[in-house]
């Protein structure tokens, strides 16, 4: 190994491990992100090879618009399953993917602004008492939808839904709470895998696609143009460039938190400019071949923090395996057999443990709210999010009530007195 500039790390950023060592860590960082990365597509109605092998293409691109120097691995972002899901079913994949690279579009701009202006103003917009809520809203928002999911099928309630759903959420709840060592990093696949089994035990699993599907196969790709020729769809972006704002705020959560644990100030060292670039490149990609909007990992950090393994040799080892499986036909079938029980069971942990994140923003920054100001920010955000209080202008312009959530905390944040008359 070459010399690590942190000293407590055992492979750092540029050391390459031993090939049979680094297989295992690179499989290791693959399943930690599988589930989650698989679960979004499934919840939204795209294709789980697509989302695979876009977060393996992602994932290479940001490594190589970053110069190698940030090991960060590219999932399916939670943050904009409504409006995807939305547009899937209203309109069709091309207005989800004119939205996908919005997204993407609107990082490749602030890397620009950012690139003249430093990084001072977006701290300014997005400080723990806007962000905390914002978070907690994107996972209490899907609540509803992880419910619905939990209990129907083909719009009846039907009990077996039921029943897989709490099997499937209580034991993810165990394997997170009682495995240990490489197993305890895969509570979310575990938990899938279980509920399935559970699934298919009362008779809720179609296993025919699977045997109809070719061992090795393309994914099913599609792009931002329509049978008919390329049709411009407002609603889209509408709906999904303000989530961006949301993101934002997580990918630079995301960097302090890799900075802190490596040692290696990446904000310095490749810069804000590269790490936004290589997430909106990575976005925009996986909008024009028919994936979901991607965004850094929480759970491949937490591998890295518990291992002190920080080589990008490690995460590129993981992305070359999320493309080579998304080739595997049969696999991709069998994702798309899980029901909706199951990612219904699923997501009451999966969306709660984002709540609980917001939560954790505003514990750790010490928002205090027996000050107005904290107060008359955070509430509304809250209210609005998960009532999802939309702006509806037509039958293709809709802001979501997260993204009108996200700009009401902005707004309110930059025009409310530091202190409310009364307490002064």
């Amino acid at each position: 190994m070459s010399e690590n500039t942190n000293s407590n790390a055992i492979y750092d950023l540029h050391d390459k491990p031993p090939f049979l060592v680094w297989l295992g860590l690179s499989l290791q960082h693959l399943f930690s992100m599988f589930g989650a990365t698989v679960l979004v597509p499934l919840l939204v109605g795209l294709n789980p090879g697509v989302a695979l092998f876009t977060s393996g293409v992602g994932t290479l691109l940001h490594l190589l618009i970053t110069r190698g120097k940030v090991p960060a691995y590219m999932g399916s972002s939670f943050a904009f399953i409504i409006p995807m899901a939305s547009l899937l079913k209203t309109i069709g994949y091309p207005a989800v993917a004119q939205g996908i690279i919005s997204v993407g579009l609107v990082y490749l701009i602030v890397a620009l602004v950012v690139t003249f202006t430093g990084t001072g103003w977006i701290e300014y917009i997005f400080p723990a008492e806007v962000v905390g809520p914002i978070i907690m809203v994107i996972g209490l928002s899907l609540a509803g939808s992880a419910a619905s999911s939990a209990t129907m099928l083909n719009n009846k309630y039907d009990w077996r839904v039921f029943v897989v759903a709490l099997v499937t959420l209580l034991a993810t709840i165990a394997f997170n709470m009682f495995l240990k060592g490489f197993l305890g990093l895969l509570p979310v696949l575990l938990g899938i895998i279980f509920g399935y089994i559970v699934a298919l035990m009362v008779g809720l699993v179609d296993l025919s696609p699977v045997a109809s599907a070719h061992w090795f196969q393309l994914p099913n790709f599609e792009t931002f143009i329509g049978k008919n020729g390329f049709v411009f769809y407002p609603a889209a972006v509408l709906s999904m460039a303000p989530l961006a704002l949301v993101t934002l705020s997580e990918h630079l959560g995301h960097l302090m938190v890799l900075s802190k644990i490596t040692g290696h100030d990446f904000f310095a060292n490749p810069g804000l400019k590269r790490t936004l670039t290589g997430d909106g490149t990575a976005s925009v990609v996986a909008g024009l071949v028919g994936g979901p909007a991607v965004t850094s990992y929480g759970e491949n950090i937490g591998v890295m923090q518990l291992s002190r393994v920080y080589s990008v040799w490690v995460i590129g080892g993981a992305a070359f395996f999320a493309v080579v499986f998304s080739f595997i036909g049969k696999l991709s079938a069998l994702i798309s057999t899980i029901p909706g029980a199951v990612t219904g069971g699923v997501g009451f942990m999966l969306y709660g443990v984002i709540a609980a994140a917001g939560l954790q923003v505003i514990v750790d920054n010490k928002v205090d709210y027996s000050k107005k100001r904290n107060l008359m920010i955070a509430a509304p955000i809250l209210v609005v999010g998960i009532g999802n209080f939309h702006l509806q202008l037509s039958s293709q312009v809709d802001f979501s009530g997260v993204a009108i959530a996200t700009v009401l905390g902005i707004v309110l944040n930059l025009v409310l007195p530091k202190v409310a008359a009364s307490e002064k």
